[in-house]
């Protein structure tokens, strides 16, 4: 497959920090250099989610997301192609979801919670980062995202994250940890990891414009 983007596959638990990695990346990039694809905007309708022992919809699964199709829209980003997606809304009441335009960038950057998991995806990266953090961490992160974003309740994060999340994390993310090119840990922020894969990202995309100019 001839390709005209480099692929980055950001990876990582539920209040790791992935969206504000790659947020940080996009920002310190000129902003033709870079097209931001989230795992997010893949999620299947709330019908269609598996529901746990206690009957509540468990989101926290590979098969709750559209992977073959956000694998089909990676393909067309690295071979030049724009693509159109539906805005996941996180399921708030009242919230009516955009069409999003994704438009082919030397540096696509990929972020979501089963990248890694799903092999056709993984195999498409260029570039593997895993974003580490403690769980205590995650969980109030987790915890005050969900409050003033999306309108949970504590009780309510907790279920997912004892039932949910941390069970996802441990069997679907952990496991391919070994297998990322780059670990930021993200505990007190990620400042120096956003410099130094800027400068390899600014790299990398020089290198690509290179190659395909000798084609």
């Amino acid at each position: 497959m001839r390709r005209s983007a480099y692929l980055v596959g950001v990876a990582g638990g539920s209040g790791s920090g992935k969206t504000s990695l790659v947020r940080s990346l996009r920002a310190s990039l000129p902003a033709t250099l870079t097209c931001v694809v989230s795992q997010d905007d893949y999620y299947l309708p709330k019908e269609m989610q598996a529901l746990d022992a206690n009957g509540q919809v468990n989101f926290d699964l590979p098969t709750a997301v559209d992977l073959d199709g956000l694998e089909r829209d990676l393909r067309s980003l690295i071979q030049g192609s724009p693509i159109m997606r539906t805005e996941y809304t996180f399921n708030q009441e009242g919230r009516e979801p955009r069409m999003v335009e994704m438009h082919p960038a030397p540096v696509v950057l990929v972020e979501g919670l089963f990248v890694l998991h799903h092999q056709p995806i993984r195999d498409l990266f260029d570039l593997k980062v895993f974003i580490d953090a403690s769980e205590a961490s995650q969980l109030e992160r987790r915890l005050k995202r969900d409050a003033m974003e999306r309108g949970y309740g504590a009780d309510e994060v907790m279920y997912q994250w004892e039932h949910h999340v941390l069970p996802a994390y441990r069997s679907y993310l952990l496991p391919y940890r070994h297998l990322c090119d780059l670990h930021v840990v993200n505990e007190l922020g990620f400042d120096r990891a956003v410099r130094v894969l800027g400068d390899h990202l600014r790299h990398a995309a020089d290198k690509l414009e290179a190659s395909v100019q000798e084609r």
